[in-house]
């Protein structure tokens, strides 16, 4: 069989799933109820709420009897993310794309599927709603509307679940998706002995911008912050908005020389964007690095130096009394 070409914004796509708190997320009562509705008014033996990553179809929701996770480039989802629209295969012996597939040919012998991609807010196309059945059947147009409106729920779900993780202003992690994701990377860095360092960062006279030139020049403020965040680190390093004018950077794989490096390249990129004069403020910020003993910290203790570090920069600057 031919496998499902790799979407030309793969890299973007899958930093997007990422960010979306979809892959951390165990069970969702609502994404159940939806599978549920799907069996039953389609009156097929199996529905099932999927994502893809860049190896695999992974289940988040299985109504009927499946094995899963399974290979990406052997999944029908695979094709239905290529798409905007659902994808139908009333026979899949009669498609080329799925006649040898190994769960047509084989066990558990599908012959037929439909699927509607699932998009994140930003637009990026990272799971499906799909149901299967052993036996061809045809796909009426009011079918396909129920199958779409069943997806437009499940899309809700997805951003629902993104919300609860991300700022909604800058499009960063929240405090929220800080504290779940920051649990996760202790663990992985614990097992692999690898460095984890974080990077706390504060808006210096935020609260001026905010009284001289409105709340609307103080949400740039963020946003622009936000963007240069992006722009300096990699997509491996967690970014948040903690709050307020609160930021910070979970730098993965990094010691804190290598965080210490990183933050005064991210100092460069803020004063070349106030070179250029593009608002009646100007950004600048202080920060403090923190570097995680696997043996001796824990989590609160970690974010408590970072501040101290940030603290500190500010009294030196004349910020604080």
């Amino acid at each position: 069989m031919k496998a499902p070409v790799i979407p030309a914004n793969e890299p973007e796509r899958l930093h997007s799933l990422q960010e979306s708190g979809l892959l951390e997320l165990d069970t969702s009562p609502a994404f159940d109820r939806l599978t549920r509705l799907a069996k039953r008014f389609f009156n097929v033996p199996l529905a099932m709420v999927n994502i893809i990553d860049d190896q695999q179809l992974i289940a988040k929701s299985v109504d009927g009897e499946a094995v899963t996770p399974y290979p990406r480039n052997v999944s029908f989802c695979g094709y239905t993310i290529l798409s905007t629209t659902a994808l139908v295969v009333v026979d899949t012996l009669r498609d080329a794309r799925f006649a040898d597939n190994p769960f047509v040919i084989g066990q558990p012998g599908f012959r037929f599927y439909a699927g509607f991609p699932l998009r994140l807010r930003d637009g990026a196309s990272v799971g499906t709603l799909c149901i299967f059945d052993y036996a061809p059947r045809e796909f009426t147009d009011t079918d396909l509307s129920v199958l779409c409106d069943l997806g437009a729920l499940a899309e809700d779900e997805f951003a629902a679940v993104s919300a609860a993780t991300t700022d909604e202003l800058t499009g960063l992690f929240n405090r929220r998706g800080f504290n779940q994701f920051a649990r996760f990377t202790l663990s992985v860095a614990r097992r692999r002995a690898e460095p984890l360092t974080l990077g706390w960062m504060d808006l210096d006279h935020f609260k001026q911008i905010n009284d001289q030139y409105g709340h609307e020049e103080g949400d740039k403020a963020l946003k622009v912050m936000a963007g240069l965040l992006r722009a300096s680190f990699r997509e491996a390093d967690l970014l948040v908005r903690f709050g307020g004018d609160e930021f910070a950077v979970l730098f993965a794989d990094t010691d804190e020389q290598g965080a210490w490096i990183a933050m005064h390249y991210l100092t460069e990129q803020v004063a070349h964007y106030n070179e250029r004069k593009l608002h009646p403020w100007t950004l600048q910020f202080s920060w403090g690095v923190s570097e995680f003993d696997h043996n001796r910290n824990d989590q609160q203790q970690w974010l408590k130096k970072a501040d101290e570090n940030m603290f500190t920069m500010k009294q030196h600057r004349g910020l604080v009394r």
